[in-house]
């Protein structure tokens, strides 16, 4: 596992369960992994390149259709964490485990709405 913030943002991509978002709401599930713009740029990018998402304008959509395994790829651990998405404070975390690296915590309904559960 790498733990670089580009591949972690890549293989999200990948795996979300979404038939299309909006740049913002791309974004969004992004900002978990980094707020930084040119990080999100090179993320955005690179999973374009590679064929990973297609980009018309402001609309964004996966096509990996590889979706994460709620039972082996995401994990939950119990402990004192803070949500990567929402702030708040959770007893029990979800991470999702990645290729390049394990990406959490989040609360309940944080993890579906970033894989596209919800």
């Amino acid at each position: 596992m790498s733990d670089d913030p580009i591949e972690i943002g890549v293989q999200l991509l990948e795996r979300l369960e979404h038939a299309e978002l909006s740049l913002a709401e791309t974004i969004d599930r992004l900002e978990t992994i980094t707020t930084h713009p040119a990080t999100t740029r090179a993320i955005l990018e690179t999973a374009q390149a590679r064929g990973i998402i297609e980009r018309d304008g402001a609309t964004v959509k996966p096509v990996g259709g590889r979706f994460l395994q709620f039972q082996s790829e995401v994990i939950t651990k119990d402990g004192d964490f803070t949500c990567r998405r929402c702030g708040s404070q959770l007893s029990t975390g979800y991470f999702m485990r990645l290729e390049a690296g394990e990406h959490g915590p989040f609360g309940s309904t944080c993890i579906r709405k970033v894989t596209g559960r919800e």
